[in-house]
């Protein structure tokens, strides 16, 4: 029976900082997503610009440039976030203390959107680079995304810090094999193009170079994920937090730069079956063991990038737990401090946006990205508010900071939005509004649920009143002796009740004699039921009672082998559930453990 509503309590015995992260292994347990994004962030830049041929890849750079420097704004911002608000959260804690509470919704929403999609297109991308690959597997694609998904998700029940350190490995592969290929490619004396499709196109519009940004921000995707998990970190949690922050947005500006310099040095353009990134390792180092190696840890990262959702979505949502606007088993957590119902509700929903859409990623892209810039706007303009309430030391050019990356984020949300609206963008737009009328209604429940047990009021001082115990009993066996043992333990008085059928009247009779002549002292009592159930007929029973306190007590046998556990009929529990929705009795369960000295 449920008797409270309160907050969710943490472990007993304090943090254990063995299964927090440091400042590298949250780099690669948060930061998967970010760095990933090279592999796909430029692609999405020139794809847009190939429209307008030679022209239009001229500007790959200085999108490129642009987008590191709104990558620049939000790590700078984002540190400050870590600084003010180390309890985690980032987005949807910022606003929801200083733009309201329906603005902090929105923020939550749009993350958590934000994380599932980034499961579903990081799994998706990696499976689809992978049938690339080995064109045979490519009947198998969804297979294939489920069955990284359960690994993923796998890892990350062991621990957030398990995850790190076992991705941390192809994380470093990665970023090391792309650096080779930028300063191999940077030094090259000659530069040889590799073979692609040739278009002209007159000029490049605004709309055009604009469309490419927001593509382009894709690759800012996951920047905020440590933001929000600081409670992650080994103490100082702060510094920790602050200097992976940092890292993860130096490692992805250089990549970013060096592989859009590249791009432009060789002259690469969209080509039919392969990816950007494989065309400049190509044309930088040729296709030798070390393009391998780069195509082989592309498809593994990118499979991987799930993982800095499930280190967010898990924290973010023990924050909206303990706020009341979902439901408080999220903010509970396991051994190894994991949030073991996130990381399977977060694993559930990316599943089922996996095979609704069959692991295609052309579909999944158009989704991605809109959350996160709606979170990131939310905590710019939220920061702004904090430093002019506080006005602390140096307060001013903090504000102005944070008030460019407001403006920056929002310029870049309408673009984004504006640029995928009609690819299927629209869709995130209504999931978001969705999200915080659900949020809304069970933050509404616990509030009445609150009022009704009377969380925060001193009730009246408990006084004892008479109480009966009422046992159902089926046949008079070890089970019937042990339950009114404990019965006769637990109250004033003890009634045992045995339903009967109108065409079994004979065997009540007998089952009476037979109880007078065992335990006479516990009344008996029968009852009717006409159509053969059992639980209504007791639950009439107990609502006769008045002016009592009434427990009612069922028995219940427990097989020791696991199997015989199936041969059960489960009459226990549905006289149970029947009496705990039409009575306000308590309702004890009393497990007879067959093959056991004792009783639990």
């Amino acid at each position: 029976m449920t008797t409270t509503a309160t907050r969710p309590a943490r472990l007993s015995g304090g943090d254990d900082q063995k299964h927090r992260l440091t400042a590298i292994t949250g780099m690669a347990g948060l930061g998967l997503d970010a760095i990933a994004s090279v592999a796909y962030g430029p692609e999405a830049i020139v794809l847009v610009l190939a429209a307008a041929g030679s022209a239009g890849l001229g500007w790959t750079l200085p999108v490129t440039l642009a987008i590191v420097v709104l990558l620049g704004v939000l790590i700078a911002c984002y540190r400050q976030v870590i600084q003010a608000f180390p309890d985690g959260g980032g987005a949807y804690t910022v606003a929801s203390k200083y733009l309201g509470r329906r603005a902090g919704l929105v923020a939550g929403a749009s993350l958590v959107v934000d994380y599932v999609l980034n499961v579903a297109v990081s799994v998706a991308a990696g499976v689809a680079a992978l049938t690339s690959a080995f064109p045979g597997l490519l009947p198998w694609t969804t297979e294939l995304c489920v069955l990284v998904l359960l690994i993923v998700t796998g890892v990350n029940l062991r621990g957030i810090v398990v995850g790190a350190k076992a991705f941390a490995l192809p994380a470093a592969v990665f970023v090391a094999s792309v650096l080779v290929v930028i300063v191999v490619g940077l030094f090259r004396p000659e530069v040889t193009a590799p073979v692609s499709q040739s278009t002209t196109v007159g000029g490049v519009g605004v709309l055009l170079v604009l469309a490419a940004f927001g593509n382009g921000c894709s690759a800012l995707t996951g920047v905020e994920a440590i933001a929000n998990a600081t409670p992650s970190f080994r103490t100082p949690r702060r510094q920790r937090a602050r200097r992976a922050e940092a890292g993860l947005g130096l490692v992805l500006g250089v990549l970013l730069i060096g592989l859009a310099v590249l791009i432009q040095r060789f002259d690469v353009r969209p080509t039919e079956g392969r990816t950007i990134l494989s065309l400049v390792t190509e044309g930088s180092i040729g296709n030798g063991w070390l393009y391998v190696v780069i195509q082989l840890s592309t498809v593994l990262l990118l499979a991987l990038a799930a993982n800095t959702s499930f280190g967010g979505l898990p924290v973010l949502a023990a924050k909206l737990a303990r706020d009341d606007y979902l439901p408080h088993v999220f903010g509970l957590r396991a051994d190894r401090l994991v949030h073991r119902h996130g990381v399977l509700v977060l694993a559930v929903l990316s599943g089922a946006l996996l095979v609704g859409t069959e692991g295609q990623v052309d579909v999944l892209v158009p989704l991605f990205a809109i959350g996160v810039f709606v979170g990131f706007a939310l905590a710019q303009i939220g920061m702004v508010r904090h430093w002019r309430a506080e006005r602390g030391r140096g307060w001013l050019p903090k504000a102005l900071l944070n008030g460019f990356g407001a403006v920056l984020t929002i310029a870049a949300l309408i673009d984004v939005t504006a640029s995928k609206f009609l690819e299927g963008a629209w869709l995130i737009v209504l999931v978001i509004p969705i999200f915080v009328v659900l949020f809304s209604l069970v933050k509404r429940a616990y509030d009445r649920i609150g009022k009704d047990i009377g969380v925060g009021t001193l009730p009246k001082r408990p006084r004892r009143t008479s109480s009966v115990v009422v046992v159902p009993v089926v046949a008079i066996t070890k089970l019937t002796a042990e339950c009114l043992s404990t019965a006769l333990s637990m109250g004033d008085r003890v009634v045992a009740v045995h339903v009967t059928f109108d065409d079994e009247q004979e065997k009540a009779r007998q089952f009476q004699a037979d109880w007078q002549e065992w335990r006479p002292e516990v009344p008996l009592v029968l009852l009717d039921s006409q159509h053969r159930v059992l639980g209504p007929p007791v639950a009439r029973y107990v609502n006769s009672l008045e002016d009592e306190q009434v427990v009612v007590l069922i028995g219940e046998i427990e097989p020791a082998a696991l199997w015989e556990r199936m041969l059960r009929n489960r009459r226990g529990a549905v006289v149970a559930r029947c009496i705990g929705r039409t009575t306000s009795a308590v309702v004890c369960r009393l497990r007879f453990r067959l093959g056991f000295s004792t009783s639990i």
